[in-house]
């Protein structure tokens, strides 16, 4: 049986040399996020129980406790999902090429063009880039982290002109450096460059499997009576690494995500069913709230959640680092500064926490969960 190897290398040339010998020998990689710590290090390793190791230095160890994969299984990919415990999704080389072949088709990608993967290898959203140049034969450049010089040399003297990045990563670079850009992670600005595309999709679907609201080729998203998105297509997931597939028996993936087909016939995807605030019986979502207090007199960042409230079921709660301390926001500014955005009222925030910074992810995604937390409420 085929083995998972794991790859405790940084972005560059070796980690792509590393994962074509894991691939030519018919083994399945799985990609370290250096980043943690030790101890984390150690309990995703114990979670996902690779055979075998690649250090920095390029030496594979071999692990204790290793359990084999699939034949046909080309990566596993670590997720904490919203449990915070990790799991592993499998993806085969099957569905990184479907996933390849459907992304540079709807972006018209060729062997002319040239990738470049600036996100964390750990995540599907960095991974992805490179299984994709390797599976379509497009040159990639693999950097070992976002930085903004790099970026730019890479443009400039070694071509790229693909790249997939996250929103916090695109307000500092020039969108013109690209032909296209990928966006993905947190909520896209505003202000959109005509030259990106922005990206639904998660760890379980192999990466962005929907652009600009339109499913990609060989794609079927279906959207229940309440709301819930269910994706079907040949690049989803073969199973978790223990095991379990939480695809139906037809092969439909429930993703957690709740949406609607637009006017346009496009999906628009609102947020995890968890995030979903019920206030006085009137939905909110804290994206749309966001985007409202985003830019107001006072906030450097903003998120919203739901706190529990006995009344209201739960009350909208703005959560803001502020530009200076002395310049804070007070609450009563926020709400009207929401209302005269033309949202209902039950959308303007009942409270606020003033914090000095927001949990994110590695991929700039809000840890909603967190703030609520760390205010210890019931």
């Amino acid at each position: 049986m085929p083995s998972l190897v794991a790859l405790a290398l940084p972005g560059g040339p070796a980690f792509v040399d590393a994962l074509r010998r894991t691939w030519d020998r018919g083994d399945a990689a799985f990609p370290l996020d250096l980043r943690l710590p030790e101890a984390e290090q150690r309990r995703v390793l114990a979670a996902m129980a690779p055979s075998s190791l690649v250090g920095p230095d390029g030496v594979e160890v071999a692990l204790d406790g290793g359990r084999a994969v699939e034949p046909g299984d080309a990566l596993v990919v670590a997720t904490s999902g919203t449990t915070g415990a990790p799991k592993g999704v499998v993806l085969t080389h099957d569905a990184v090429r479907a996933s390849a072949r459907a992304t540079s088709g709807r972006i018209g990608a060729s062997g002319a063009d040239h990738w470049l993967a600036c996100l964390p290898l750990a995540h599907i959203g960095g991974l992805a880039v490179v299984a994709r140049a390797l599976a379509t034969d497009v040159p990639v450049t693999v950097l070992p982290r976002f930085d903004v010089d790099e970026v730019r040399a890479a443009v400039h003297e070694r071509g790229a002109n693909l790249v997939s990045l996250v929103t916090a990563a695109l307000r500092r670079i020039d969108p013109d450096w690209f032909r296209v850009v990928v966006l993905g992670g947190a909520r896209p600005p505003a202000d959109l460059p005509a030259n990106t595309v922005t990206t639904y999709g998660m760890t379980e679907t192999g990466s962005g499997c929907v652009y600009d609201g339109v499913p990609l080729d060989g794609v079927e998203v279906r959207v229940s009576a309440v709301g819930a998105v269910a994706l079907r297509g040949p690049m989803l997931l073969r199973a978790y690494r223990d095991g379990r597939d939480p695809r139906a028996a037809d092969g439909w993936f429930v993703t957690g995500d709740l949406g609607e087909w637009g006017p346009d016939g496009r999906l628009v995807v609102h947020g995890r069913e968890g995030d979903l605030i019920v206030t006085g019986g009137e939905n909110v979502w804290p994206d749309v709230v966001e985007a409202a207090l985003t830019g107001a007199p006072g906030v450097a960042e903003v998120a919203v959640a739901g706190l529990a409230h006995p009344e209201w079921g739960h009350e909208v709660t703005a959560f803001v680092v502020p530009t200076s301390a002395a310049d804070a926001p007070s609450l009563d500014a926020l709400r009207a500064h929401v209302k005269a955005r033309d949202l209902p009222p039950w959308c303007a925030p009942r409270r606020l926490e003033l914090v000095r910074e927001l949990p994110r992810t590695a991929l700039g995604k809000v840890r909603r969960a967190e703030l609520v937390a760390a205010l210890d409420v019931p």
